[in-house]
């Protein structure tokens, strides 16, 4: 069911790519917005926590879009879908298929492990039952 057409990786990290400026671009607004009450208030504390929130928003990005719509806006830009392979993209196949993408290092395990045992595409795409392929024009 994947789709192998040549590009296709080419098209999935200029897409990510595109998703990790527009979320960054967020995180950035968002800092801009809570810093200053983080230095009213002496509550430097909560930065620490600032990573998990970030990778939970992570997560949420992807897994709301591509859940609702099968595409981010990188993957609209680059002409590309999530599909699952038999019924209807949700919220769940969508999560687990995103949940590597916290914080971006397991997404790279997820990549690999993927590669390690035989498949063309990430582990959780084919633990989830989807792929990715092009849109047609």
């Amino acid at each position: 069911m994947e789709d192998q057409r040549p590009g296709l990786w080419g098209k999935r990290f200029v897409a990510i790519l595109i998703d990790v400026l527009i979320i960054t671009l967020f995180l950035w607004v968002l800092n801009a917005l809570l810093y200053p009450l983080f230095a009213i208030t002496g509550a430097y504390l909560a930065l620490n926590y600032w990573p998990i929130l970030a990778g939970l928003i992570i997560v949420a990005y992807f897994t709301y879009l591509e859940g609702k719509y099968g595409v981010t806006i990188g993957k609209s830009l680059m002409k590309i879908k999530v599909m699952l392979s038999e019924g209807n993209m949700g919220y769940s196949k969508s999560l687990l298929r995103n949940i590597s993408k916290f914080l971006w290092i397991p997404l790279f395990m997820d990549l690999i492990v993927g590669l390690a045992v035989g498949s063309r595409d990430r582990y959780l795409d084919r633990l989830s039952k989807t792929y990715v392929t092009t849109l047609e024009d």
